[in-house]
């Protein structure tokens, strides 16, 4: 099953990483000045400068690999979504209710006495069918088999050049770290990871009750495996490239081509008669026909045992968790585990996010947040029209085109005009804990699968309403902001507005620059992936592109380790543009008045500070190099630092210097929207 949207969402964080907000009110006229350490000059390092003091009162928690504002948020949510739980759990709910489905979830998830005392035992009759099966058998178990990650993955979504409807896609899978770097690097960080996902397998096989030499041999095989399927995976740069990615066919000349993979059988398997699908990587397809084919079935049988046991291990015993948490550690330098109530209440927030992000609304986000934010992101698209019309690349033609996205653009705040249906779900207490996480994950899939074949329901969200993110969409041209960001020090509707605008306002501007960065530039106003740039201007888009690409790349962001700025392309080219957007309607917002100093800072150094704020940050060592390699986004030092550097208003508020570690000469500066 594939995440939904993979390829397209541009979310402000990597996926995942943050789910949470603050209802507490923190209003400031201007800017926290504790939030600053003024023993660093602005023009020597302004991240430092105006974060340095945050970094200094909020030291690394040891459950944290990476601690930021946006972790403050989610801290503080965690706690009100606990005593919503908490409510739920304690009170007489009706059978089926979704009140009753989310207490039995966070209830099973605190058992650690029965937990502990089940074991392996939910997953034995599981682990009996692996063990077992044939060749033939192993698509069956792919279809059938809620845990089993193996080989690739499948799920529904928009066709990008059919926006309306909704197809099938298949796309390259099964790797254990997630990552075909951590298995293709020959770094020593690489090696230590490997080594560490070794421990990790062998120490799964021996819970689940293999021998020594047994554990061993899974390990190895499942090394082996997934090493080859790695070498032939794309990057994650590569997967940037979208129109190497679609490739339609239909799943008869797939299943003639490779009449092992049968994917007409495995999805009948799932009650779906699928004939179109658009495959991602038509090279790794090969691979794994070629896989499936010729490995051994003790290897093949080894592969689907640890993925099946790696998905159900953070719902087992205490054994398997330090286990999983033993692998984690090694990735990130965390040094403790989050205490069991935050990794229970994890569940219910993800499987239910909906349901309890109608209670989160109800009792956390006011009316009144959602009409200020429908003014700012009007004031935003304005800002943006403006500076389309004003830049000096490109061509009236393109220019008109791009107005026309940007006036097509759909704007959801807060949460959802309609909420998500979970009367199909099913938790039962009676059964295990890992029982009903996989009859979440059929319910799920079946939900995605549904899909198919019909129109795209424009009214849908992709993160819950108690979510500390945002994102854009390009294939409904939507940008989202849910209640979970809408909240101080991101957004304030008391606080000055050159903070609000250095802020949320930045925020706003940030999703609508997707909607033109180098991948979202690729989609037309109704959502389809097709060209309506001219050459010219196309040209010269990517020649900007490829310097700022250059600039991130020559960042340290750790001793012989640079930034991939390639990689972070369209992050870095949403957040310059969510600057200079922002920064023009805080501007606009003035008339022909002029900000107030307020505590000796101007409104435009105001404006900069709280944007720095936003990402202050501290982050482990470990956790930087993971980063590097795996999330689309810089790292917030950078996103600061780097992004700043082409901005010339900040020069201006901040007297940036010639002779200032933060000056670029203006010929190297890159101003793109």
């Amino acid at each position: 099953m594939l995440n939904k949207n993979h390829i397209l969402i541009s979310a402000l964080l990597a996926a995942g990483a943050l789910a949470g907000a603050c209802s507490q009110k923190t209003a400031l006229k201007g800017i926290d000045a504790a939030n600053l350490d003024t023993t660093v000059q602005p023009g020597a390092d302004f991240y430092d400068y105006a974060c340095g003091g945050w970094m200094k009162a909020n030291p690394l928690k040891a459950e944290y690999s990476r601690f930021g504002t946006f972790d403050q948020l989610a801290e503080n949510n965690r706690s009100q979504v606990r005593e919503l739980v908490m409510g739920l759990e304690n009170a007489e709910a009706e059978p089926g209710s979704n009140a009753q489905k989310i207490g039995d979830l966070f209830a099973m998830g605190m058992d650690s006495v029965r937990l502990n005392a089940e074991g392996i035992k939910p997953l034995e009759a599981d682990l009996q069918l692996i063990a077992n099966a044939p060749r033939e058998k192993v698509i069956e178990m792919m279809a059938t088999l809620p845990g089993l990650d193996v080989f690739f993955g499948t799920g529904v979504m928009a066709d990008l050049k059919d926006s309306n409807v909704n197809t099938m896609y298949w796309a390259q899978g099964g790797l254990g770290l997630g990552d075909r770097d951590y298995y293709t690097d020959n770094t020593e960080r690489a090696e230590s990871v490997r080594q560490a996902y070794r421990t990790y397998l062998t120490t799964l096989a021996t819970l689940a009750g293999y021998s020594e030499a047994d554990a061993k041999r899974l390990t190895d095989n499942v090394m082996a495996i997934e090493t080859e399927l790695a070498k032939n995976q794309m990057t994650r740069t590569e997967l940037r490239n979208i129109e190497a990615q679609y490739n339609p066919t239909t799943v008869a000349e797939l299943d003639k081509k490779y009449p092992n993979v049968s994917l007409k059988r495995y999805f009948e398997l799932q009650d779906l008669d699928v004939d179109k699908i658009i495959v991602e990587q038509p090279a790794y397809y090969a691979v794994v026909a070629k896989e499936l084919a010729s490995q051994p079935e003790q290897v093949l049988r080894d592969y689907m045992t640890a993925s099946y046991l790696g998905s159900a291990a953070s719902y087992l015993s205490d054994d398997f968790i330090n286990a999983s948490f033993a692998l984690q550690q090694a990735i990130s330098g965390v040094e403790e585990q989050q205490p069991r109530w935050k990794r229970a209440l994890s569940v219910p927030n993800g499987i239910l996010g909906e349901a309890l992000g109608q209670l989160y609304v109800e009792k956390y986000f006011p009316a009144s947040s959602k009409e200020k934010m429908l003014t700012l992101v009007g004031n935003l698209q304005k800002a943006l029209g403006q500076h389309i019309d004003k830049l000096t690349w490109m061509s009236d033609t393109t220019k008109a085109r791009a107005k026309e996205k940007l006036d097509a653009f759909t704007v959801k705040i807060g949460y959802p005009d309609k909420w998500r249906d979970y009367s199909g779900l099913t938790v039962d207490p009676s059964l295990s804990y890992w029982k009903n996480i996989q009859n979440a994950i059929l319910f799920n899939n079946d939900y995605n699968n549904s899909d198919y074949g019909k129109p795209v329901d424009r009214d849908r969200w992709h993160m819950s309403p108690q979510t500390v993110n945002a994102y854009y969409n390009p294939t409904t041209n939507e940008i989202c902001f849910p209640a979970g960001i809408l909240q101080a020090p991101f957004f304030d509707p008391e606080a000055d507005d050159a903070v609000n605008y250095g802020a949320i306002g930045v925020v706003i501007g940030h999703e609508m620059t997707h909607g033109f960065d180098d991948q979202g530039r690729q989609f037309d106003k109704d959502g389809n992936f097709s060209n309506w740039w001219t050459d010219g201007d196309a040209k010269a888009f990517n020649a900007l592109a490829d310097k700022l690409v250059a600039q991130f790349d020559s960042i340290e962001v750790a001793p012989g380790t640079r930034a991939n700025g390639r990689l972070t392309l369209g992050e870095n080219i949403a957040d310059q543009g969510g600057l200079r957007v922002a920064h023009t309607a805080y501007l606009n917002s003035l008339g022909d008045k002029e900000g107030e100093v307020i505590e000796g800072f101007t409104p435009d150094q105001r404006f900069y500070l709280a944007y720095a704020n936003v990402w202050a940050a501290n982050i482990r060592d470990a956790e930087i190099l993971s980063r590097t390699t795996n999330d689309p986004h810089s790292l917030g030092r950078w996103r600061v630092n780097a992004t700043l550097r082409n901005i010339a208003p900040f020069y201006t508020a901040f007297d940036i210097k010639e002779s200032d570690p933060m000056f670029l000469p203006e010929e190297e500066r890159v101003i793109i929207w």
